[in-house]
């Protein structure tokens, strides 16, 4: 694996974002060096891995992160959803934009600055990425205790984010932020990736066909395998992402004062009105919608506030987040 990387601007993502101009793999695989295995040239000459096999996917992300995010350790049980780096780290960059909104321009980058991760998953790589990025300090919840543990066990491996991430679990499967927050808390962000699909059988179907215009092996085809993995909670709930993120609406009503800005990715295009609409009604002060895009994937970020504009400055200042 001698061939120079090929520089080719991703001009969709952030242009914050460091995964702009492609993955150079000779660099990455001096750092893991396990990625050399899986790399090779593709039809067009250029370096790339097989992203319709989930061990190729896991190693060239871990990969990512070590390299990029200085990590000592980072690792993922088989089935565990693997992160695609460059499309989170845009995630966080649209949220640094948002809270810039707030502070005079400037993006706030210190612990000072605490986020709530809605399901933090094993792989904690928003914490990694939002403290790699501005030094954000995170907490994480999931309802999987496994998840719990592995991302526990990332943060306290690694001097980095050991001071900068808590997780905690969360028992109740009905609740989001209850049980969570803790009274007198006070955070300038929430985040969250929700299970997307409404059945098992939906998330397979989207897999087949992600899988089939990957245009790959007849083996890998047909098969159930998952280039980026993941949990049953992971990817599906009942009503998907409508429903979830509608009872995560209701729900920040309750904490309103206690969270600057509650966000959500959403999939699809046509949730979007629904949300919207609830939002209204539920009495938010803002609501913005922020497209995102990561090759062919379009994805988008909704995000709500209680506090009127005027009002979101004097919230960071008092609570000593800038």
């Amino acid at each position: 694996m001698d061939k120079a990387p090929t520089k080719s601007v991703k001009t969709q993502l952030h242009s914050r974002n460091r995964h702009r101009t492609g993955y150079d793999f000779l660099q990455l695989a001096q750092t893991s060096p396990e990625l050399a295995s899986f790399v090779f040239e593709n039809q067009y000459g250029n370096l790339a891995v097989d992203f319709a096999d989930p061990i190729a996917v896991k190693t060239l992300n871990k990969a990512l992160l070590l390299h990029f995010y200085k990590l000592i350790y980072w690792d993922l049980p088989e089935g565990y959803l693997c992160p695609p780096v460059p499309g989170r780290v845009d995630y966080i960059h649209y949220l640094a934009d948002l809270l810039a909104d707030d502070n005079q321009g400037n993006i706030p980058q210190s612990k000072r600055i605490r986020v709530l991760d809605i399901g933090i998953g094993a792989n904690a790589i928003y914490p990694i990425v939002g403290h790699g990025e501005y030094g954000w300090s995170f907490v994480g919840s999931d309802i999987d205790v496994t998840a719990i543990k592995l991302a526990t066990l990332i943060a306290q491996s690694n001097p980095s984010l050991k001071d900068a991430l808590q997780c905690r679990s969360q028992h109740d499967s009905e609740a989001i932020f209850k049980n969570i927050i803790k009274p007198n808390e006070y955070y300038a962000l929430s985040l969250c990736n929700p299970p997307f699909y409404a059945s098992m059988q939906e998330a397979d179907a989207n897999n087949a066909l992600k899988i089939k215009n990957l245009a790959k092996s007849s083996q890998l085809q047909t098969a159930t395998v998952r280039n980026f993995s993941g949990q049953d909670n992971e990817l599906w709930c009942k009503g998907g992402e409508r429903e979830f993120i509608s009872k995560m609406i209701m729900e920040s009503y309750d904490y309103q004062n206690q969270c600057l800005w509650f966000t959500s990715l959403v999939a699809k295009k046509e949730t979007l009105t629904i949300l919207t609409k609830r939002l209204n009604n539920i009495g938010a002060a803002d609501v913005k919608i922020i497209t995102m895009a990561q090759g062919q994937k379009i994805s988008r970020m909704i995000a709500w506030s209680f506090i009127k504009k005027s009002d979101r400055h004097q919230f960071l200042i008092n609570h000593r987040m800038v």
